[in-house]
């Protein structure tokens, strides 16, 4: 069965709308269109009896502006860059310099690589070449054990970039946060996993 895309309420209006009010549409918008409940098996290997395809909010037509509009909010002004491990990564980091374009302000969008490319330069990161101990911020779209975006912390940090920061769009609470504390990341999240469940259950009792 086909869903149909979500639309923010005709008064949300994304682009210039107040962030508090961008946050709750975008948190309805996660529950829509994101979030399942069953029985699934994570990349990490976990089961779980619910599901967020962060990829059903970041690539659709308002939800990727509206994660721009969010992210860029949390990052530092002394950022000169936002990066991600492909494939969860790729369309925030690219929304978030884009938004800050508009914004007048100049925040480059790398990409991270699982794997070396395996031609031309062979590199790991993809995008603008930055001047060694550029800062960077590392972003996500969900974290549940954290270790994704610890790699792509681990190839930046190789390339002469200081990380020292993470924001994800959702923490799912299994663990990401005390692991990034461990490594002495700085970490937040827009959305945790209680909000978004307590917020699910409240549209499906409406439905």
């Amino acid at each position: 069965m086909t869903r149909q895309l979500p639309s923010p309420h005709p008064s949300v209006v994304v682009a210039t709308c107040d962030l508090d009010t961008l946050r709750q549409s975008l948190l309805d918008l996660f529950c829509e269109a994101a979030y399942q409940e069953g029985e699934f098996t994570l990349s990490s290997g976990q089961t779980s009896r619910y599901y967020i395809n962060g990829k059903l909010v970041t690539l659709h037509p308002w939800g990727g502006l509206a994660c721009g509009r969010m992210l860029l909010s949390q990052v530092p002004a002394t950022a000169v860059a936002v990066a991600g491990l492909t494939l969860g990564a790729d369309p925030l980091v690219t929304a978030t310099s884009v938004v800050a374009a508009y914004e007048g302000r100049s925040l480059a969008a790398l990409i991270v690589r699982k794997e070396a490319k395996g031609h031309g330069t062979q590199a790991y990161i993809e995008g603008p070449v930055l001047p060694e101990g550029s800062s960077v911020i590392v972003l996500e779209d969900v974290v549940t054990t954290g270790q994704s975006a610890l790699k792509a912390v681990d190839r930046l940090r190789a390339a002469g970039y200081i990380v020292n920061h993470i924001i994800s769009l959702v923490d799912r609470h299994q663990g990401a946060a005390d692991l990034y504390n461990q490594e002495g990341l700085g970490f937040q999240a827009i959305f945790s996993i209680t909000e978004i469940q307590s917020r699910w259950a409240e549209l499906q009792q409406q439905a």
